[in-house]
């Protein structure tokens, strides 16, 4: 059978399908014609001309014949018609539903930049290509993410790795002495490893927004000031003031408690390590009737203009060799902004410079009013 004829594919199956409810319709048309024409055209002669019936007889005949020519033609013109009417209207819905197929293949086969054109057939359909195309950037973005982070993550295994080997090699070759320090050296980089691996964990999660989100109505200065109570030590010994003002009106949002937590920890933490001894921390809450807003304001180092667009980037260090120092895994404002993502919320970082300090603000869908 020749690739235009089979049967198992959609545009011939609709072609079919058309031309039997095309040709039902013709042969219902000629039944009902022969079966109700003569009868008619009987009674309205005798009613009107009072006419024998041999007479009746042959004029039946002739409007038979005469039934029998224009409906031959009229049903073979309908036919035609109708059948070329089906063939376009099949090939029109038949071929973007065969493109779709085929850039689906594509997808499917990893080609990720692969999109439907615009059918231009109706709502419906333009449905279809729009949600196709926004499924193949969802996974042409999960892929990026994907790669990205096995890049970075060799990237920032291969530090640590490098010490605990150089450490046990020199240890094997008694060259480095096995002293407390030595151990406690080789711990600190085992737990860096493991923040590592759970940071990750969760940047995955956060990411694809299948974070354990259990979003009920909350107070935030209520969460801020657990936030701050669980800080206030590591800020006392580095000798930098945490302070937390709240705003005139309470400020209420609807969030999961606990990933709130997790992303205040990661904005203190940030601020603690960018901020000198003898500087400030400085929460602010504020409300509206449709967001609620947390902003944390350190008197640091600040963040230069072209590092600005970056701070949420992956494992993105304006200064290496310090992030590293002082234990920062890299990804805590990425972790913090996924979360943010997955609240329906956004977090933002502002700067005016170099030495100016830094702000990031946090902003949450506000609580109803009632």
């Amino acid at each position: 059978m020749r690739p235009g004829l089979r049967t198992d594919r959609l545009s011939t199956r609709l072609f079919i399908a058309q031309s039997l409810i095309v040709a039902a319709g013709a042969v219902t048309l000629v039944l009902v014609a022969f079966a109700v024409a003569p009868a008619l055209f009987r009674s309205h002669l005798h009613r009107m001309m009072g006419m024998s019936a041999g007479m009746t007889q042959d004029l039946e005949s002739a409007l038979i014949a005469t039934l029998l020519v224009a409906l031959g033609v009229a049903v073979g013109a309908a036919l035609v018609t109708s059948l070329a009417v089906s063939w376009f209207i099949t090939r029109r819905l038949a071929g973007p539903l065969s493109e779709l197929s085929g850039v689906a293949t594509r997808v499917a086969d990893g080609d990720y930049d692969a999109r439907m054109p615009p059918s231009r057939l109706g709502a419906e359909l333009a449905a279809v290509d729009d949600a196709f195309n926004r499924m193949a950037a969802t996974l042409q973005n999960t892929e990026r993410r994907r790669l990205e982070l096995l890049a970075d993550l060799a990237h920032e295994l291969r530090t640590p790795i490098a010490t605990v080997d150089s450490f046990l090699e020199g240890i094997e070759d008694g060259v480095i002495p096995a002293i407390p320090d030595t151990w406690r050296t080789l711990r600190d980089q085992t737990r860096r490893l493991d923040r590592l691996a759970d940071d990750i964990h969760g940047l995955s999660r956060a990411e694809e927004r299948r974070a354990d989100l259990r979003v009920e109505p909350l107070d935030v200065d209520v969460v801020v000031d657990e936030a701050v109570r669980a800080a206030a030590a590591g800020y006392a010994d580095k000798g930098v003031v945490l302070e937390h003002r709240a705003g005139p009106a309470p400020a209420r949002a609807l969030a999961d408690p606990d990933r709130l937590r997790e992303i205040l920890d990661n904005l203190l933490g940030n601020a603690l390590r960018h901020t000198p001894t003898g500087g400030s921390v400085t929460i602010t809450t504020s409300s509206s009737a449709r967001e609620a807003a947390i902003a944390v304001a350190d008197t640091g180092e600040g963040i230069a203009a072209e590092h600005l667009p970056h701070v949420f980037d992956r494992f993105y260090r304006a200064d290496p060799a310090r992030s590293r120092t002082t234990g920062g895994s890299g990804i805590g404002l990425t972790i913090a902004r996924a979360l943010a993502q997955a609240h329906s919320g956004r977090l933002s970082a502002a700067s005016a410079g170099i030495g100016a300090g830094a702000t990031f603000t946090l902003t949450l869908p506000a609580m109803p009013a009632r």
